[in-house]
């Protein structure tokens, strides 16, 4: 009993020993082939610590420098992890997964973030944000920090463009300089390698519903002598892409929708005959594009589903309750009923005009009359046997979901 009583004391004393140990924030940098400015970076971040009382830990993720950064950063007091696979979101996830603090803070390590902004990125950690971005647009871009085509096209339009996809208050959705709890970021199951890592890391916030808010910082002219590793047009168009594809909605879902109606209200006004508007006449040439309309906006709308259904199904996007939700009713069973009547609606009009074709003994037609007959009933055909193929498919895809 005497030997049990005097352990808890010191139980409790090493509990408590590496409770002191442990940092509250970790300053993660990834480089590659920064001796010109990672030291510098180092020991800014280790002195905006040590200004503030906060116990934290620079870690350069280096990911295969062979300028002697390493070196470098360690004699400057930073932890050193090698990051085998190349990429900027790779080197970050390794430096990521070493941190020990409960936060952490990612910015580059060329010298062009002020680094003794961290306290204010740490003061909404503490307050309960998920996740704090920078924003170099508030906090002042000095002359040359930025190419004017990024400053005043790229970031802009893309950050817009983000904002919107995802309904984010994002103001600069490319701030290199950022901060996190790790086990949010944990949460979100990051998979980019490339520049799209900072990207992926707001748009799942915001899918997760997590907490995001922003403080000003700056950006200067990085101290490298050596041109940047970022390419404009090649880096802007995987970021415009990353956040195409993680929106069907805004890929697939709106265009097809948008088609789908603008086809059936051009399609059921031109089935009743010919349609002038002002100089311009519309008739049946027009009737076939209402319908291609029609199917492309519902080949669309299934794209949206699948992507959907497959991203989630692959962890590459939180779950969706409305999806959920209207998959109890989009069964397989549903699908199929829905397409063989259209099939059946097509063949039956296609009857309809092969018997009419009989009348005048299989002799010439009106075109108008027999096209406003004959491309329902084709359209029809199309459409069912679509729904019929895409049922099966969607069911294929959420045998793993369910």
């Amino acid at each position: 009993m005497s030997s049990a009583t005097k352990s808890l004391p010191i139980d409790a004393a090493a509990v408590s020993v590496q409770a002191a140990e442990q940092p509250e924030i970790s300053v993660v940098l990834p480089c590659l082939n920064e001796s010109e400015t990672v030291g510098t970076c180092v020991r800014k971040a280790l002195d905006a610590l040590r200004a503030e009382g906060i116990h934290g830990e620079v870690i350069i993720a280096d990911n295969g420098s062979t300028d002697g950064s390493q070196e470098i950063a360690r004699s400057a007091g930073a932890k050193v992890v090698q990051v085998e696979a190349k990429g900027y979101g790779s080197a970050l996830m390794g430096g990521i997964a070493v941190a020990r603090g409960t936060y952490v803070l990612m910015a580059d390590a060329d010298d062009s973030y002020d680094l003794s902004h961290i306290p204010r990125f740490l003061e909404e950690l503490r307050r309960g944000a998920d996740l704090v971005m920078g924003n170099r647009f508030r906090g002042g871009i000095a002359d040359g920090a930025m190419p004017v085509l990024h400053r005043y096209l790229g970031n802009p339009v893309l950050s817009s463009i983000g904002r919107i996809f995802f309904r984010s208050r994002c103001g600069d959705f490319h701030c290199g300089m950022r901060a996190f709890r790790k086990d949010s970021v944990d949460r979100m199951d990051l998979r980019s390698t490339g520049m799209e890592f900072a990207s992926e890391m707001i748009v799942k916030a915001g899918l997760m519903g997590m907490r995001v808010e922003e403080v000003p910082t700056t950006l200067s002219p990085d101290g490298r002598s050596r041109p940047p590793h970022l390419r404009t047009w090649r880096d802007g168009w995987r970021h415009l892409r990353f956040l195409l594809m993680y929106s069907p909605r805004w890929l697939f879902l709106y265009p097809g929708l948008t088609m789908i109606v603008a086809g059936m209200i051009g399609g059921f006004a031109l089935l009743r005959g010919p349609v002038r508007i002002g100089s311009f006449g519309f008739d049946i040439h027009s009737l076939l594009y209402c319908f291609v309309a029609v199917v492309l906006g519902t080949q669309f709308v299934a794209f949206a589903t699948f992507t959907k259904v497959f991203a989630i199904s692959e962890g590459l996007l939180p779950g969706d309750k409305r999806l959920e939700a209207a998959l109890r009713y989009v069964t397989l069973e549903t699908g199929l009923i829905v397409g063989i009547l259209l099939t059946l609606a097509g063949i039956g009009g296609s009857v309809l005009a092969v018997s009419d074709w009989g009348k005048v003994n299989f002799g010439a037609l009106d075109p108008s009359r027999m096209l406003r007959m004959v491309l329902p009933s084709v359209f029809s055909l199309m459409l069912g046997v679509q729904t019929i193929c895409g049922s099966f498919f969607l069911s294929i895809l959420g045998l793993r979901r369910r």
